[in-house]
């Protein structure tokens, strides 16, 4: 089989190579074989191909941790169907950027025939991540205010279609016209080029000086400083990541004095805590989905040859919504 693979840490262009006539991964106990049909990159993958995210498997290590694809062989332990059509998330160091991959059996889950496999390869992650987020952590409400920055990215445009599917009234940051007008189509009320615009100011008035009740940061850094200054009372802000570069501290005396609650979103640290949430969230997305209340954002699809390609742009923020990897012919 084809597979992307590296056999030492570096960024993804240096480091990954597409090599043909790999043995196909075997299941052990709780996994599954997938007949790989695509693959949804993340940001995250460019940091663990470096060595940096806090995730460290083994090499040699195939990306791609987000897979849409049908099931060939399960290991001890596992009833799923053979030939089910299954998204979820790739048993470390098979990844989904290979012909076959392997899968953590308790986290896959069936999509319908009506759910195309790009969909399905941009849905479990980054929705599963977003609506986590909203809806578990921020306890968002219909009528309150959620401001999502990098609202024109992956995990940014599910919050945003998430937010507006909640009732919420969204407010968005994005870098640039182009990714402006993506989030006003996604269904943000208020978009702001935070390249030319201050967005604290523009929050602000927005909300006649309150602030908002929730903020989704998936940046990091300066971001998240300039947040607390445009947060309502009680407001709830959400860490999901640091794309930034920067991992910032709170400062006490802000949280404080508006009684803000600064909370932690790790979506995948889930499946040793509480890994019943993921069926849960899950089955709601793909109701959502059905409703034509939410549609992921699929920027761009890409052939297997060209995923180091994607990799980079996605590090690189020359993207908007999801890259997805169409392995399958």
């Amino acid at each position: 089989m084809r597979a992307w693979r590296m056999h030492e840490l570096g960024a993804p262009a240096d480091v990954l190579r597409l090599e043909d006539g790999v043995e196909p991964p075997t299941p052990g106990p709780g996994q599954v074989r997938l007949e790989v049909a695509a693959t949804g990159l993340n940001f995250f993958e460019d940091l663990l191909c470096r060595g940096l995210y806090q995730e460290k498997p083994p090499l040699p290590l195939t990306p791609g941790a987000e897979l849409c694809g049908r099931v060939v062989e399960v290991g001890e332990g596992v009833d799923l169907p053979l030939g089910a059509r299954m998204i979820g998330m790739a048993a470390w160091p098979h990844g989904g950027l290979a012909d076959h991959a392997l899968g953590i059996a308790r986290l896959m889950f069936p999509i319908p025939d009506s759910m195309p496999d790009e969909v399905g390869a941009a849905l479990w992650m980054t929705y599963g991540t977003s609506h986590v987020a909203l809806h578990h952590r921020g306890r968002l409400q219909a009528g309150e205010t959620l401001l999502v920055h990098a609202g024109a990215g992956g995990v940014g445009s599910a919050a945003v279609q998430l937010g507006v599917a909640a009732g919420a009234r969204v407010i968005a940051t994005a870098g640039g016209p182009e990714k402006v007008e993506v989030c006003r189509k996604l269904g943000a009320e208020v978009a702001i080029d935070y390249t030319t615009e201050d967005f604290v100011a523009a929050v602000k008035e927005a909300t006649g000086g309150r602030g908002a009740d929730v903020i989704y940061d998936p940046v990091g850094g300066d971001v998240f400083d300039q947040s607390l200054r445009c947060i309502a009372w009680e407001g709830r802000l959400l860490v999901i990541g640091f794309t930034s570069g920067r991992i910032p501290s709170a400062p006490a005396n802000l949280v404080l004095l508006k009684n803000v609650a600064v909370t932690g979103v790790h979506f995948g640290a889930y499946a040793r805590q509480d890994p019943g949430i993921f069926r849960r969230v899950h089955d709601e997305l793909v109701a959502l989905y059905g409703a034509g209340r939410i549609d992921p954002l699929v920027h761009r699809v890409l052939p297997l040859e060209e995923a180091v390609a994607g990799l980079t742009d996605l590090a690189n923020r020359r993207t908007v919504g999801k890259v997805v990897v169409r392995v399958a012919p």
